[in-house]
């Protein structure tokens, strides 16, 4: 058993024998190595003025990516290279050409917001050569501008992709090759585990290690992306001990597309599984871009969605609307368990405490069926459902509902199936006056809460419209479904 962890920090090799498990990189970074240009803003992972960029191994290549300091644990940065903008600049002070852009498209006014916005546009240089508009704002999505400066930002980054320089000047192509070397021999082949004082992090070898681990500590917390968890401790103070980090494991970050669906290790973040989704079904790949921001999305991971249980997670609706199940995992064995009896009460899940998400099978909607998901949001990117609806639909060739399943987030202690609208449906014809029946059976299926997001007269109205646009834009009504988004 290992007792340090191990990671580069721009071009030093950092070891820790102690560490407090809830340590967050941005901490780390201003107060013990002095590196400030990474910024505290929120301390939520919503503003984006502490990003930084972390590579690690994937696919038996390196991949940066930013993410959000503040909620980062400093125990989950083992076997990764760690990038701040103090990086950039050569050693004679030369911007890098993202810096450089920034200064000529006048990218930048109070300047608080600008180390992150310029590594956030280093980590879409890295990662795609000539990006479009689109592709731009999405890099762009986690970072806030107090001062409105977007326009200038989107130019610079317009700038540098038109006139990239040789990668040779740039700190990370010209040194890739060592780093992964670097990478690969701290990969951990044992448990590593830390202490500070009483408080300990564990980083299992394997999923093994990590059932053994679960069956010995059932009180501690697995921590993957750590998304909503950093919350815990910047916003609640909650202290967290033993904390088990699992975000290395590459046995939970599989994508396996099969005839019938495909499965996803619970490690995989929304990134990852992007392409996947995006190519099997596209309206998951429409949600996930409304998912955070680029940072949380980086981060956090659809296993941990499940896991955590929120009634406003943006994955459970429309996984169990499909029909996913999960595989939980422990010492004793595996069991399946279909997602939408996996969420039991509020805060309580079918998991037991030595059990963790081993994967989630996603099956295929039918050629046949008409797949739908929306997210009711107060800012369209980067804000926290407020209601989202899941609708997969069958009708036969009459056009009455031959099968249906209709689940919401934001409308129950849990992720929930409306099954009394469900049933006033199925056998139906898929037309107006069965829809506007059925709307009543909402007050029995759902009696949602009022918070600082929506009211519940909000909530229910709301989930109500969502079956009559899911009607309109399956029925070939256009423009009904303008008038509906127009009222709307």
């Amino acid at each position: 058993m290992n007792d340090s962890i191990r990671f580069i920090l721009n071009s030093e090799e950092i070891s820790l024998s102690s560490l407090r498990p809830t340590e967050t990189l941005l901490d780390f970074l201003r107060l013990k190595r002095h590196l400030t240009g990474t910024k505290e803003g929120c301390a939520e992972g919503d503003c984006g003025a502490c990003t930084v960029l972390v590579g690690r191994l994937i696919d038996g290549g390196l991949r940066y990516e930013s993410v959000n300091a503040c909620i980062r644990f400093v125990g989950s940065l083992h076997g990764t290279h760690v990038v701040t903008v103090e990086h950039l600049a050569a050693k004679d002070g030369t911007l890098h050409p993202v810096q450089q852009a920034m200064v000529d498209c006048h990218g930048s006014q109070c300047g608080f917001c600008t180390p992150g916005f310029v590594m956030s546009l280093y980590g879409l240089w890295l990662a795609t050569e000539k990006p479009d508009r689109a592709e731009i704002e999405k890099a762009l999505q986690g970072n806030l501008c107090r001062c409105t400066g977007y326009e200038p930002i989107v130019r610079a980054a317009e700038q540098i992709s038109r006139t990239r320089p040789s990668a040779l000047f740039d700190p990370l192509e010209k040194n890739r090759s060592d780093i992964i070397a670097r990478l690969w021999a701290m990969r951990p082949k044992e448990t590593i585990t830390v202490s500070s004082g009483e408080d300990r992090l564990i980083i299992p070898g394997s999923m093994t290690d990590l059932s053994r681990i679960l069956a010995d500590e059932p009180d501690a917390t697995i921590v993957a992306g750590s998304t909503d968890v950093g919350l815990w401790v910047t916003k609640q103070m909650r202290r967290l001990n033993p904390v088990v980090f699992i975000n290395h494991l590459l046995d939970l970050q599989m994508i396996i597309q099969g005839d019938k669906g495909f499965t996803i290790g619970s490690g995989v973040t929304y990134s990852q599984a992007f392409a996947t989704m995006a190519a099997k079904i596209p309206t998951l790949g429409n949600l996930i871009n409304r998912i955070g921001g680029e940072q949380v999305r980086n981060m956090g991971t659809i296993g941990g969605n499940i896991a955590n249980g929120s009634p406003i997670g943006d994955s459970p609706p429309p996984l169990i609307a499909l029909g996913a199940t999960v595989k939980l995992r422990s010492a004793s064995g595996t069991r399946m368990v279909a997602l939408e009896d996996y969420f039991i009460t509020y805060g309580k899940q079918d998991r037991a405490k030595t059990e963790f998400i081993e994967s989630i099978f996603v099956p295929y909607p039918p050629a046949e069926s008409q797949f739908a998901v929306y997210k009711i949001t107060k800012r369209r990117d980067e804000d926290i459902t407020a209601v989202l609806g899941a609708f997969r639909l069958t009708l036969d060739e009459t056009g009455n509902v031959t099968d249906i399943t209709i689940a919401y987030g934001g409308m129950a202690g849990i992720p929930k199936r409306a099954r009394t609208v469900e049933a006033e449906l199925l056998g139906k014809p898929w037309i107006e006056a069965t829809i506007n029946a059925a709307r009543a059976a909402f007050d029995t299926d759902f009696q949602p809460l009022t918070d600082w997001r929506a009211t519940a007269e909000y909530r229910q109205l709301t989930a109500k419209n969502l079956l009559i646009r899911f009607y309109l834009e399956t029925s070939g009504a256009p423009q009904e479904l303008k008038r509906f988004e127009e009222v709307a």
